[in-house]
């Protein structure tokens, strides 16, 4: 298998190592701060170890930790790697310097993917040499419990590269989408940040506290939106099909988002005291790490909820 290096060996970094190890690939991972990689191979026993409860790797938590590796320089874990994952810090002159640094130490062959979830490919490698074979890698945190990956590639990438991507995230057991041309925010992001902004209007405008409107989610919608998306809802919800669900709710929807784009508003310092004081009733900021480790637990459920009911559905 072919060797993958992590750049950033943070909170995704470790968990993008999880994700090509658990697949076979013998991984290596490199920071700038070598303490990261020692604290980060460490909480990845203990996610193995979850994992495996969960009936979530196929092998012991020993044997995959076993293809993890630590470099200290970034020509040495670039040296021999045929996809390098770069999960450093939201910076976009950060991402600039690392990724000229990677082009230059990585070998002509070698794919340069980010994890960002802000910047577009155009944004930090336009003036990279080896421009054509950086991309964006955007995955959901975190990558190994939740599989969607949205590979998108800038003009200048080419498309063998994107492709090889691709093919490398389903080869891993991802979900990835290909993005035909550049957007900020992505697709996942653009989605979610619609409906925040609609969350946090209906909060100012009084309509709903914060925890009800997390419920809708939790309790409505994200338990459909687990197995299938809003156009396949849309398809199941009328009689004659998405076309019909269009015709029938159509012109309401437009309605609707012409009625609040108009209004559309920055959020104001009181809205975020309110939500955050609301926020806080339910769960102390201390208490957040505990909250995570829960939150990753209880996707390990579901996750092996929805391989057994695959497995049911193919053999019926």
């Amino acid at each position: 298998m072919d060797k993958i290096a992590i750049v950033g060996a943070g909170l995704v970094g470790r968990a993008w190592a999880i994700v090509f190890a658990r697949a076979g690939y013998p991984v290596m991972l490199y920071d700038s701060n070598s303490d990261i990689v020692a604290k980060s191979l460490e909480t990845v026993e203990s996610s193995l170890s979850d994992l495996q409860e969960f009936g979530l790797i196929a092998e012991a938590p020993s044997v995959i930790r076993a293809r993890m590796t630590s470099a200290k320089t970034l020509k040495e874990v670039l040296d021999g790697a045929a996809y390098a994952q770069e999960s450093t810090l939201e910076n976009v002159d950060i991402k600039k310097q690392i990724f000229a640094d990677m082009d230059a130490a990585a070998a002509p062959n070698t794919i340069l993917a980010s994890s960002t979830s802000t910047f577009m490919t155009s944004a930090f490698a336009t003036e990279v040499k080896g421009r054509h074979r950086c991309l964006v890698a955007h995955p959901v945190n975190p990558p190994y419990l939740i599989p969607l990956v949205e590979v998108s590639p800038a003009a200048f990438t080419k498309p063998e590269v994107t492709q090889r991507t691709y093919d490398l995230m389903q080869a891993v057991g991802q979900k990835p989408i290909m993005m035909k041309k550049e957007t900020q925010g992505f697709i996942l992001n653009r989605l979610q940040w619609a409906l925040m902004a609609e969350a946090y209007r209906l909060v100012d405008d009084g309509y709903v506290g914060v925890e009800d409107l997390d419920k809708c989610l939790k309790d409505g919608l994200g338990l459909r939106w687990s197995f299938i998306g809003p156009f396949e809802v849309g398809d199941l919800n009328a009689p004659g099909g998405i076309a019909d669900y269009s015709r029938r709710f159509g012109p309401m929807i437009y309605e609707m988002d012409r009625s609040e784009q108009s209004n559309a508003r920055p959020w104001s310092d009181a809205l975020l005291e309110k939500i955050e004081k609301e926020r806080r009733q339910y769960m102390q900021v201390a208490d957040i790490g505990a909250r995570a480790k829960w939150r990753d637990r209880r996707l390990m459920g579901l996750m092996a909820h929805k391989r057994t009911m695959e497995k049911k559905d193919q053999s019926a």
